[in-house]
């Protein structure tokens, strides 16, 4: 990772990166009248989106920044100029920056080096070239009398958590099984302090989780239930916080096979939500956010054997419900069932559960936000909804009226685990919220989790989606 620190001054031969608008005067930055002048003409008159300047014993590069329409928008553009900055630094082989501004706002400074560190993510462990490959940033230092320490330790939890996702989630099946899913989050744990519990067939068995039990019948590994705890002296909220992720490792569609292009090829992300949540942990314990927080985590692989259930099943869940399966590829509603069952036991405040869980997410709104769906949670998912605004992972709220429950309706049990050709992603909610009796969110994150091209420091692969958007909505509740 892309380490951030902040730094009260700097020395005339350090690298720096200086944000600036149209308007900045760059008063308190040690240019020459001949250098500021040609600063000025750049941004001005020929509206150059950066400007660098070679003082021999240093370079100085000016981001310029254009206003958005919201403070919100304007804090994006610094992260996505962070971003672009990067291949610059990377072909100078620059090992560190001091990023400033003349803009005066710490959320855009703060948003600046955030891009800078995400967009500088690599996934280089299946590389064999890998020092050759390895981005030369190592360091970014903010220097900024508005910005404190913990402003950054927060930011760096935020973006460590973040990054960890981004690295679960791009790990292939043959490496990343149930089994090493739950190893995997035992490690972060152990390096910031929230406690695990894993859970093995058999006491998966003992506490009849039939969906999670059925989804697993045809692979040749065994599932795992992970359960991750947060619970620091002088937490503030009397019930605990409960946060849901899909742990699919790989989803071959099972019997309902898939096709590969465009598809199935893309199947190592079905644990996006777990990811997600393992990350927000990590990020949350590591800042030490006074609030108390579980993690579940329910983890398989969906594949199809002799073994492997089938249209026309009806199983049991954990809580006693009759599912008839129509299709096992919507396999991810039947895990997730079984742990928001779970999470019954804990009286919670709210339960968040977050899923790469259907196509028809990404039919509406493509990848660039994930759609909620809430009940019983209006002013919670309201705040999430703000969060997602400030980190710009954004929700686009469905709607959640009863009739979408009928669809659900089986003939032969209680209910089944598809809807109908239309309103995909809301049947798979309504299938959800038959198993919660609390305050509920769910985000279907089946959109931003992967991508298969590079958007600036979204990255390409695992973008780690949820974790920074759960950071910052702790963040306030604090």
């Amino acid at each position: 990772m892309t380490k951030i620190s902040s730094v009260t001054s700097v020395s005339n031969q350090e690298n720096i990166i200086i944000l600036a608008d149209k308007k900045s005067n760059f008063v308190d930055i040690d240019f020459s009248k001949q250098e500021l002048t040609y600063i000025k003409d750049c941004i001005a008159k020929k509206e150059q989106k950066r400007v660098t300047i070679n003082q021999y014993k240093r370079v100085a590069h000016i981001a310029v920044i254009d206003e958005g329409k919201t403070v919100e928008l304007t804090s994006e553009a610094c992260r996505r100029a962070g971003s672009d900055l990067l291949a610059v630094l990377n072909a100078d082989k620059i090992n560190r920056i001091t990023v400033m501004s003349a803009l005066k706002n710490k959320d855009h400074l703060l948003a600046f080096a955030e891009g800078l560190a995400l967009g500088n993510y690599q996934f280089l462990k299946y590389k064999k070239d890998k020092k050759k490959l390895a981005a030369s940033l190592k360091s970014i230092r903010i220097q900024g009398k508005e910005v404190n320490t913990k402003d950054v330790a927060r930011l760096n939890a935020a973006l460590q958590g973040s990054l960890y996702a981004r690295t679960l989630v791009n790990e292939p099946l043959w490496f990343l099984t149930a089994t090493q899913l739950s190893k995997e989050i035992q490690k972060m744990g152990k390096e910031s302090g929230f406690k695990v519990q894993v859970f093995s067939k058999s006491k998966i068995q003992s506490l009849r989780m039939g969906g999670l039990l059925a989804v697993n019948k045809g692979s040749i590994d065994p599932p795992t239930f992970t359960i991750m705890e947060w619970k620091p002296k002088g937490y503030k909220n009397k019930k605990p916080y409960v946060l849901v992720g899909k742990g699919v490792v790989f989803d071959t569609g099972g019997l309902s096979l898939k096709p590969t292009p465009k598809s199935m090829d893309f199947m190592k992300c079905d644990m996006g939500g777990a990811a997600a949540v393992a990350g927000a942990m990590y990020a949350v314990s590591k800042a030490k956010l006074p609030v108390h927080i579980i993690g579940l985590v329910p983890a398989t692989d969906n594949r199809p054997s002799g073994n492997a259930y089938v249209p026309g099943d009806v199983i049991t869940m954990h809580d006693g419900t009759f599912v008839e399966v129509l299709n096992t590829d919507a396999e991810g509603r039947l895990i997730l069932a079984d742990a928001l069952s779970y999470a019954k036991r804990y009286k919670p405040e709210l339960v968040i559960d977050l899923a790469t869980l259907t196509g028809s997410s990404i039919a509406a709104i493509g990848t660039v936000g994930m759609v909620s769906m809430h009940e019983g949670a209006e002013k919670q998912h309201e705040k999430l909804r703000e969060s997602g605004h400030h980190v710009h992972e954004r929700l686009a709220e469905l709607p959640f009226w009863d009739e979408y429950g009928e669809m659900i309706k089986s003939e032969i049990a209680d209910i089944k685990n598809l809807g109908g050709p239309y309103g995909g992603s809301i049947t798979a909610g309504k299938f959800l919220h038959h198993f919660t009796d609390y305050p509920w969110i769910h985000l279907d994150i089946a959109g931003p989790a992967f991508l298969d091209g590079r958007d600036s420091y979204r990255g390409i692969g695992g973008t780690g989606v949820g974790v920074r958007l759960l950071f910052d909505f702790f963040v306030n509740k604090v």
